[in-house]
């Protein structure tokens, strides 16, 4: 077939764009993801115990931007959810980020209550506070506070997350974990905040269901695509239309300047024959475990009707190679790498990187989702 667009990547970036140009450009569009199903690391399933699960880590969708939830809406419902988390602290279970109602939680009620009111007189209501600004308080009790999250909820944390020493830790990152004086033990604060009804990966699939898109999955790019000379081509025959890649940049050219580095995690699912694990949607394990996260699935997705549950835990690895590239390590030496490979693609006149993989760079769903959008307007409109 004659495509005017070819989309590497069947992930959010991908569909999106596919779907824009389809249905908005009316454009013909080839859409191939060397994985075997679409919806990227948004995929979701019903495992064997008829529990949907996520199969790469939880995915929470919210936003402030009204187009994206809109546009989303159109093929799907929602199932309205304030995703809250909870830390386990040497045992004990508290919110995060931390807020009054952790206040209380770790301290003698009479302690909490002093310390609330010295943090609402001095920050206000419904503030954010970076626990540099506490620990540099002149009040020692409030500097306990900032202390508490720094080595509780933070420090042993990221050093897990990231495969870091304390001392290799930004001091700028640490800087900027934030005290919410709030008793809103919502995890987001966007005011749309939900799950697809029916998943992920069955909106997507509406997204993709049009007559101009032809999906082709388990197929590389490498299959049927060649980058050299500033030219592509497409089964061994120079194509004149777009290409929307979403993978990994260095891979696009072959790791000419090297590997850009990425953050993996591995997965443990367990399954048990009870009604509830940990009752709720996600436990982070701030100070032990070699895991970061537990994730119970019928909370996120509103499924608790099931008498039987589903978990996962999350461990943080090295990206490899041979495992899934998760988190950009955005630091002054690997962006400029990165830019060397930016510098190549935009040798050609019709190539657009568009994703987390293919602009080294972390998008929230909904930000990746209007990119998208944002391309598709320029696209459509040139």
């Amino acid at each position: 077939m004659n495509y005017d667009t070819i989309v590497v990547g069947a992930g959010v970036a991908g569909c999106v764009i596919a779907g824009e140009l389809a249905r908005r450009g009316g454009e013909s569009v080839l859409v191939i993801d060397e994985r075997d199903h679409i919806a990227g690391n948004c995929y979701d399933e019903y495992d064997e115990y008829g529990i949907m699960v996520h199969v790469y880590g939880p995915h929470i969708f919210h936003t402030e931007y009204e187009r994206v939830y809109e546009y989303l809406s159109q093929y799907t419902e929602w199932y309205e959810f304030g995703h809250e988390v909870h830390a386990n602290v040497h045992g004990n279970i508290i919110n995060v980020p931390f807020n009054l109602n952790t206040l209380h939680a770790v301290y003698d009620e009479e302690k909490a209550a002093r310390l609330e009111n010295k943090l609402v007189s001095e920050y206000g209501m419904d503030s954010r506070v970076p626990i540099l600004t506490l620990k540099e308080n002149q009040d020692p009790e409030v500097r306990e506070v900032a202390e508490y999250v720094y080595e509780n909820i933070f420090l042993k944390y990221t050093m897990k997350q990231w495969g870091k020493k304390p001392e290799e830790i930004d001091p700028a990152v640490t800087a900027r974990v934030p005290v919410v004086i709030s008793r809103d033990n919502r995890y987001f604060k966007d005011k749309y905040q939900g799950m697809p009804l029916q998943g992920y990966t069955a909106m997507f699939e509406k997204i993709l269901d049009h007559e101009h898109i032809n999906v082709q999955l388990s197929t590389p790019a490498s299959d049927i695509l060649e980058f050299k000379d500033n030219k592509i081509y497409y089964d061994g025959d120079e194509f004149s239309g777009k290409v929307i890649y979403t993978g990994l940049a260095d891979g696009l050219f072959n790791y000419r300047f090297g590997h850009l580095p990425y953050r993996s995690l591995k997965f443990k699912f367990e399954h048990y024959k009870k009604e509830s694990f940990q009752g709720c949607s996600v436990v982070n394990y701030t100070v032990d475990e070699d895991y970061t996260r537990i994730t119970e699935f019928k909370y996120l997705t509103g499924q608790v009707n099931t008498p039987e549950t589903t978990i996962v835990k999350e461990y943080p690895q090295e990206y490899d190679g041979s495992n899934t590239p998760y988190y950009s390590i955005n630091n002054p030496e690997n962006d400029a790498v990165y830019a060397k490979y930016k510098a190549l693609a935009d040798g050609f006149t019709n190539l657009y990187l568009l994703g987390r993989l293919a602009e080294y760079k972390y998008y929230n769903i909904d930000a990746i989702a209007l990119r998208s959008l944002e391309l598709a307007d320029r696209l459509i409109n040139n």
